[in-house]
């Protein structure tokens, strides 16, 4: 299936959630069976070319959706990234910065044991905060980040750039 064909499956929502924001879900093409099947394909087939991927890590909420499926077809584990007071063990937590103001995400202390390979999964790469976090939270717990990888990204709010040093790679550009 094309990019073409991807981006045709995921529904266009004009000013949400605030006017001028142009919102990409990703629901329509997680319902289309052969367009789920294909994006984790070709998000897995990127991957399985580079180093062995040990731990996939997915991104609250949506990453979700796409990081156990990749962790299933690359033969690796799945951990999750959460919000704060989401985990019921021992976490490691990162700040990072947004617009106005700052952010958190965790991770359990012993998710990832030092020197495993580690692909970062979400659905949109934006500005590229929440990502760069992450991949400092997988290095801080002592993991190598094998890459990022997303379905969406939105190439204007230049996050890529946040992100420079790692494998990026994103299936579908806007």
């Amino acid at each position: 299936m094309s990019a073409n064909a991807l981006k045709q499956l995921i529904r266009e929502v004009p000013d949400f959630p605030k006017p001028g924001i142009n919102f990409y879900d990703i629901t329509t093409l997680l319902k289309d069976k052969r367009g789920f099947r294909e994006t984790v394909d070709a998000l897995g087939e990127h991957y399985r070319k580079a180093a062995p991927v040990d731990i996939v890590v997915g991104i609250e909420a949506r990453g979700y959706f796409f990081a156990p499926a990749m962790a299933h077809a690359l033969g690796a584990g799945f951990v999750p990234v959460r919000k704060p007071k989401k985990l019921p063990y021992t976490v490691r937590s990162i700040e990072y910065a947004l617009e106005y103001g700052t952010d958190q995400l965790e991770m359990h202390a012993d998710a990832i044991e030092p020197g495993q390979n580690v692909l970062i999964i979400d659905d949109v790469l934006a500005t590229g905060g929440t990502a760069s976090a992450v991949a400092r939270l997988v290095e801080l717990l002592g993991g190598k980040v094998a890459g990022l990888g997303f379905v969406i990204e939105l190439t204007f709010l230049k996050g890529r750039e946040k992100l420079q040093g790692y494998d990026v790679f994103s299936l579908l550009q806007y």
